[in-house]
């Protein structure tokens, strides 16, 4: 049984768009960035807590979407967020974004935890992985 993906509500706004009155394509990319951190947040792990308490953040390192159909000005979007590999030091994540029953965009992203101060590949913290896993 696959457990159902999570699921964070957003709402097209002016700034989204671009002059063709659709979604600007990179915005995908930071609606699925606010979906992760989101996802993150409901298993209970602050970025910021994270980073301030143990040094470590999250990066992305790598993307692929795939873009179906445009998304508007007002329209009400869905981005899920679905975790297909946890390891020790990185993640991959297949994410979507739905206006009701119509998929517009599909992606996987990979985010590796990283020490702040140097940049370098670090392990997750123990806790973090409990509670992500």
């Amino acid at each position: 049984m696959t457990p159902t993906p999570f699921r964070f509500s957003i709402r097209i706004y002016w700034e989204d768009t671009d002059a063709g009155g659709v979604v600007f394509y990179a915005n995908y990319l930071k609606f699925f960035e606010r979906a992760r951190t989101e996802w993150l947040r409901s298993r209970g792990v602050d970025q910021q807590a994270l980073r301030d308490a143990t040094g470590a953040i999250f990066v992305v390192s790598d993307t692929a979407v795939r873009y179906l159909r445009p998304a508007r000005l007002d329209d009400q979007l869905q981005v899920t967020v679905e975790a297909l590999h946890i390891g020790s030091a990185s993640m991959r994540f297949a994410q979507q974004a739905w206006r009701g029953d119509e998929l517009l965009a599909e992606g996987t992203i990979r985010a590796g935890c990283v020490d702040a101060g140097t940049f370098r590949p670090r392990r997750l913290p123990t806790d973090i992985l409990r509670a992500i896993a």
